[in-house]
């Protein structure tokens, strides 16, 4: 998502009140035992999304101590055991697309990482408050366009599985808080919102019947929004594997009213819940010249905008998702860990003087070194 616009976009979308490659139900005994240590994480990941861009473009990635690395290599070896890659249809400038996360896959795979994929529908940025049409679609009967969702998702994940790289995980749709594919996927149009994420569905599993779909929206601390979107869902008969959720303290609402949501959809649905995405500031400075989205001292009460703070925050956020009743907690992603102040690896894919106004939230310091928060988040 195009965090940087989010803030903009909050108060519309308030409107709407090793690696486990293919996510295992919830163990038959349940969750953590009395007294027993807290369940590891089975993901530890991290939007790369940007990763291919900013290396073509020159940028570097270090470990802690300063040494130079590939930067999946920098993840894997603190602890990550899956990447989250983006897909957009026909994007300005050609990234995000079936060729890049065809390469990362790989790359990630080689390193024994699982693959979640999140179809956006879309040539650029979808989200709670805009889920517009590619532009190649945008003329299609709805018939058209269910079978254009079926076959972007079946060509992508096809190539996936072609190449030994098969998705674990794939979203159908990228917080769908508003439904996607406006108008004909809107939140007022829940047959064809349900139709549409049908076909996706079906796409998913005609590729591979162990891959687990996941829909996921935004505002992770509304539970009011969760229960209205879920329950309509299911009185449409729409199917799925996985909850995911968009959870930033300093937009969706305080962590108390996070782990209250998270637990209750869990329970209420039966389902496994995953924090698609989350970050933290570890500075307020800026790095690309671009003014960051999030610029306070302390974006949440007691996390400064420091390396410290940002590991608090991964500490403490990784450790609710693990006391998720049931063992159905299955773990989180850190958004856009890797994009740091790169030139000309902007927000704006059509833009390439834009900057990302998102690098003082990435895993690695303005140094290009990871950071403490790393680790913290990818501890097991």
């Amino acid at each position: 998502m195009a965090r940087f616009l989010a803030a903009l976009l909050c108060a519309m979308a308030a409107l709407f009140t090793t690696v486990a490659p293919a996510v295992a139900a919830a163990p038959a005994g349940g969750g953590r035992k009395p007294g027993g240590p807290p369940p590891h994480l089975a993901i530890r990941g991290a939007d790369v999304s940007s990763l291919a861009k900013s290396e073509a473009l020159g940028g570097t990635y270090r470990y802690a101590n300063g040494r130079r690395g590939d930067a999946l290599a920098i993840l894997r070896h603190s602890g990550v055991n899956y990447i989250r890659l983006k897909v957009w249809v026909n994007p300005a400038d050609g990234y995000n697309t079936k060729n890049q996360v065809l390469a990362i896959a790989k790359r990630a795979k080689a390193l024994g990482m699982g693959l979640l994929v999140d179809f956006h529908y879309s040539d650029s940025w979808a989200d709670p408050g805009k889920q517009n049409k590619p532009a190649a679609w945008s003329s299609l009967s709805f018939e058209e366009l269910k079978q254009a969702v079926y076959d972007h998702t079946y060509d992508v994940l096809s190539a996936l599985k072609a190449q030994g790289t098969t998705a674990d995980m794939v979203q159908v749709g990228n917080e769908i808080n508003g439904g996607l594919l406006w108008p004909d996927g809107r939140w007022d149009a829940w047959p064809g919102m349900a139709a549409l994420l049908g076909a996706g569905y079906d796409a998913v599993k005609a590729v591979s019947a162990r891959t687990k779909v996941v829909l996921h929206l935004a505002d992770g601390g509304d539970n009011g929004l969760y229960r209205w979107w879920f329950d309509t869902a299911a009185s449409y008969g729409v199917r799925y594997d996985v909850i995911g959720l968009s959870y930033y303290p300093f937009w969706h609402g305080t962590l108390a009213a996070f782990q209250a949501n998270l637990n209750d959809v869990a329970a209420r649905y039966g389902k496994p819940v995953v924090v698609a995405e989350t970050a933290y500031p570890f500075t307020t400075a800026d790095d690309d010249g671009w003014e960051n989205i999030v610029t306070s001292a302390e974006p949440y009460p007691g996390y400064p905008a420091t390396p410290a703070g940002q590991a608090a925050f991964a500490r403490d956020l990784t450790n609710i998702v693990r006391a998720v009743p049931g063992g159905l907690g299955l773990g989180a992603f850190w958004w856009e860990a890797t994009w740091t102040g790169v030139k000309g690896n902007g927000w704006d894919p059509a833009d390439p003087s834009s900057g990302n106004a998102w690098e003082n939230q990435a895993l690695f310091g303005f140094d290009d070194r990871a950071l403490p928060a790393l680790r913290e988040f990818a501890r097991r």
